[in-house]
């Protein structure tokens, strides 16, 4: 890590860093990742939202459209060059709400039709409760290759609640019950600025869903995944070359050397390849319409780069 990158105060991020793509504040040179595999494919449904979380890291909302509505036939484009061209085994959904989208059950099963495994972020709430009948016909088709993961951001109704808004925790615990009691695979999503310890977090959740009685392994890191908090705003250091040996950290490990996803930007004629789940709006690193496009290697240039993926060890996949 430059040392330019550890002078700045914690007050802020300092503007002049992650500007140049190829160089760090201090004229290090800057990290990149080489797409090592296109593992998974992730799809932004759009941005388009049943609540407005406090620290929405993309800003999703029942008003915000800046990522528009992805179509059937824009997934499918997609969906037949990663048959053709890759190898990918898995196929993740996000948003937003996916659930909102008004062709997102055709999308879905068209991915699984296609022998992909296939992980969907909900909230759990009335969009994908009214979706039931057919989400449920689709597992049962299916089965494990359906999966599906509940943002849970504490396993408190009042810490929950203190991010997703008055009686969010209430309103997810319906469909939450409803997929574990028809056997879905579930995972959950939490997030760690808590002030609690990762195990006292794990134990927290193992108690909620117990009290439920679910059924989930809380201490495997893909039935219960804690991501670590994003905010563009907050001061991290830059990542150069030289952090991989330092924090004995591996290129590959990088959620960018083996996920892209798709994005269709509101006023855009066309959707692009972004190199990540959470850089759907820097058109400064966007890689182009194609997967082929998007297979040149990413430049760690954003903060999340540094603190959610390097320092923060956090990836949105499973594969």
């Amino acid at each position: 890590m430059s040392d330019a990158a550890t002078q700045s105060g914690p007050a802020g991020l300092d503007p002049a860093k992650f500007r140049d793509p190829d160089t760090t504040l201090d004229g290090s040179a800057r990290a990149s990742v080489d797409l090592k595999n296109l593992g998974t494919l992730w799809f932004n449904t759009g941005t388009l939202c049943n609540l407005a979380c406090a620290n929405c890291y993309i800003d999703s909302s029942p008003t915000n459209d800046a990522l528009i509505y992805l179509t059937a036939a824009e997934v499918d484009g997609f969906l037949d060059e990663l048959d053709r061209d890759f190898q990918a085994e898995e196929i993740g959904f996000t948003g937003g709400e996916p659930f909102m989208n008004p062709a997102f059950m055709t999308m879905l099963e068209s991915s699984l039709k296609r022998g992909y495994r296939v992980l969907v972020l909900t909230n759990a709430m009335r969009p994908m409760m009214k979706c039931a009948d057919a989400l449920l016909a689709l597992h049962r088709t299916y089965g494990g290759k359906l999966r599906i993961r509940v943002s849970i951001d504490h396993y408190s109704q009042q810490l929950h609640d203190l991010e997703r808004g008055a009686k969010a925790f209430e309103r997810m615990l319906p469909g939450l019950d409803w997929l574990a009691g028809h056997g879905f695979h579930l995972s959950i999503a939490g997030r760690t600025f808590w002030k609690e310890t990762e195990p006292q977090l794990r134990d927290g959740f193992e108690r909620f869903l117990k009290g439920r009685g679910i059924a989930l392994d809380v201490t495997d890191p893909e039935r219960l995944v804690l991501f670590p908090e994003m905010d563009a705003d907050v001061d991290v250091p830059e990542i150069t070359t030289a952090c991989w040996d330092i924090l004995n950290v591996s290129p590959d490990a990088m959620m960018c050397a083996s996920s892209r996803m798709v994005v269709h930007r509101k006023g855009e004629a066309r959707a692009k390849v972004a190199p990540c789940t959470l850089l759907p709006y820097d058109k400064g690193l966007e890689m182009g319409e194609t997967l082929a496009d998007a297979s040149a290697p990413v430049k760690l240039n954003h903060p999340h780069c540094a603190k959610f993926c390097v320092l923060g060890g956090g990836s949105c996949s499973v594969a």
